[in-house]
């Protein structure tokens, strides 16, 4: 078997596109498998020698919520030993203002921020009414945005939601844009479940630009449950979007919607984007070589089907 798909470029689709990497954040928040903190900073190191770039760290959630990212802190500051002030451009996810306030305490300069479209999700996920949320993010993102860092919108649900089933695109517009309005710089559309399909999501990026949103302003989030992520993926592409997130391996999952299987593996979608002939700057076998590596700390196979036929 050939180690790289021929290329066949298609007519219309961007020449180039963003990764932002979730694996050492959203790929491990939901693993059972305890992670040594210097796994995790070797993780990191390794993905971005690989040239990924954003990579997202870690998150200053309370360990009680997330307890496998209890040591954010200790992590940032190893990496921030090893990397210097390239640890400090690093994302990391914070929930609320005291997040926030550890993430300034180590200099750190880009954020992001978890939203849900839906009522009964933010609920479970942020304890928060639907309204509740924004206004809990108010403070922190303008603190943000006045000490120069830059936020990242997450927004969950976007297309259905396990407790109130398939959400309105009007809805989805609305959350959207309210965290753009709080002063997001990225807006990341989630599929948290999985349940997207190609047409749905061609819709919902037609009605964010219909309202006034530029597809540079967004980024998209699939998750695989039903096999569906590249499909995705590839209408997104159709629609103009540049930046996707995706997880080494393809491990995540979400701790408060049990539904919510692994992401986009990024060896999937750089094998794909390869036979498209789209720029990423990415080496596809450094993160697939990265990936069985922590499969094996973590005991277990890739979900990733690039890395499995890849692996010697």
């Amino acid at each position: 078997m050939s180690a790289l798909p021929a290329v066949v470029r298609q007519d219309g689709l961007p020449t180039s596109v963003t990764i932002y990497e979730v694996g050492a954040r959203d790929g491990l928040q939901n693993e059972q498998t305890s992670i040594d903190t210097g796994v995790k900073a070797d993780l990191v190191t390794r993905l971005l020698d690989a040239g990924l770039s954003p990579v997202e760290a870690t998150s200053f959630v309370h360990p009680k919520w997330v307890p496998q990212l209890a040591d954010a802190k200790e992590l940032m500051t190893e990496l921030v030993d090893r990397l210097g002030e390239r640890a400090r451009e690093l994302p990391v996810l914070v929930p609320n203002e005291k997040g926030l306030d550890r993430a300034l305490e180590l200099g750190l300069r880009h954020i992001a921020i978890f939203g849900s479209a839906t009522e009964t999700f933010a609920n479970k996920n942020l304890n928060q009414s639907y309204d509740g949320q924004f206004a809990m993010f108010e403070p922190t993102m303008a603190r943000a945005k006045d000490a120069g860092m830059t936020v990242r919108g997450y927004l969950s649900m976007c297309f259905g939601d396990p407790w109130e089933g398939q959400v309105e695109i009007a809805k989805v517009v609305e959350a959207g844009r309210r965290l753009l309005d709080l002063g997001a710089d990225e807006l990341s559309l989630g599929d948290t479940i999985g349940v997207g399909t190609a047409g749905h999501v061609k819709q919902l990026v037609g009605a964010f630009t219909a309202a006034g949103v530029p597809t540079e302003k967004l980024a998209l989030h699939f998750h695989d449950t039903y096999g569906q992520a590249l499909a995705n993926t590839y209408a997104g592409l159709e629609s103009g979007v540049t930046t996707y997130d995706a997880s080494a391996g393809g491990l995540g999952g979400c701790p408060y919607a049990k539904s919510a299987t692994g992401n986009l593996a990024t060896e999937d979608l750089l094998w794909m984007l390869d036979g498209l002939g789209i720029e990423h700057g990415v080496d596809l076998g450094k993160v697939a070589g990265t990936s069985s590596w922590l499969a094996d700390h973590l005991g277990r196979p890739s979900p990733s089907a690039v890395v499995r036929a890849l692996r010697p």
